[in-house]
């Protein structure tokens, strides 16, 4: 599966690397700068995978380098949503040492986290691959990853929910609870948002589906609901004459996400293949032989 996401770089990026350079050079890399390499060609390198998984984040990862040193390339050998295997060579990096080994580890880590974000993820994705439901992510996110961490779960298959708070409403049990309840929430939101800003509310009973569906909700999420109550909710909301999609959440795992997606409901969102996704093993190899000065 190809990706089509697509990375704001310069405008969000950069400082970001920036920091974390300066995190791991500190005030320089005592090993690589003691070394004095004699060579007027670029220095080469090769980036292989240890396990198999889905490759996200090269592009990132091309960006710390050329960060260090405009001249250094990394070639992506794989596409980004693309499967490799173990042993698979899915990079080739070009440019000098300093630039090579200084940039390595923050973009093997990166790519790393992100990879194991797209691996996770898909497995969510397949187990959706012949129904029309599509898995969400959340903002269950790492401080300060989000937008990377949503473009890995984006390139794994998943639609993205809201970036950030100010993408939409979503109406939590905690808004409800300081309202006085669900009418009075949508009503309140709803007089100072913007045009065509969506609301959505969740729900954790049969009850509040009919107030959300009653006062206009756009978007009703059923939280935590037995696969019973889902089919309830699903059928009362397909019933009504308002256009409201249907989100399922809470419990959800891949031996549950086909069950929830066959209650009839629109999107599922999780937060595991981000909270919970283990790292894709890849190592960087430098090429060559060297002579020193």
């Amino acid at each position: 599966m190809s990706s089509t996401a697509v990375f704001p770089w310069e405008i969000e990026l950069d400082r970001q690397i920036e920091s974390w350079l300066r995190e791991d050079i500190g005030r320089g890399d005592r090993t690589t700068q003691s070394l004095h390499v004699e060579t007027r060609d670029p220095i080469e390198g090769k980036w292989t995978a240890k396990a198999s998984g889905i490759v996200a984040g090269l592009p990132i990862a091309a960006r710390v380098f050329q960060y260090l040193d405009r001249n250094t390339s990394l070639i992506p050998l794989v596409s980004e949503g693309e499967t490799c295997s173990p042993g698979q060579q899915i990079a080739r990096l070009e440019g000098s040492l300093e630039a090579l080994l200084m940039g390595e580890r923050v973009a093997l880590n990166l790519v790393m986290r992100l990879s194991g974000i797209a691996t996770a993820t898909r497995q969510y994705v397949d187990a959706l691959s012949d129904v029309p439901t599509r898995f969400v992510d959340t903002r269950k996110t790492t401080p300060g990853l989000r937008i990377l961490e949503k473009y890995a779960s984006q390139v794994g298959g998943a639609v993205n929910h809201r970036m950030g708070l100010d993408d939409a409403v979503m109406i939590k049990d905690n808004h409800i609870a300081v309202a006085g309840g669900i009418e009075a929430a949508i009503t309140q939101i709803r007089d100072r948002i913007p045009y065509p800003m969506t609301i959505e509310v969740e729900t954790e009973t049969i009850e509040q589906v009919k107030e959300a569906i009653a006062h206009g909700a756009n978007i009703v999420m059923l939280d935590n609901m037995s696969i019973e109550q889902m089919r309830q909710a699903v059928i009362l909301i397909r019933e009504s004459t308002s256009p409201v999609q249907i989100e399922a959440s809470g419990n959800v795992t891949l031996e549950t996400i086909r069950e929830i997606a066959e209650a009839g409901v629109d999107y599922i969102s999780s937060s595991a293949p981000i909270s919970r996704s283990p790292w894709l093993d890849i190592s960087m190899r430098i090429l060559g032989k060297f002579t020193f000065i």
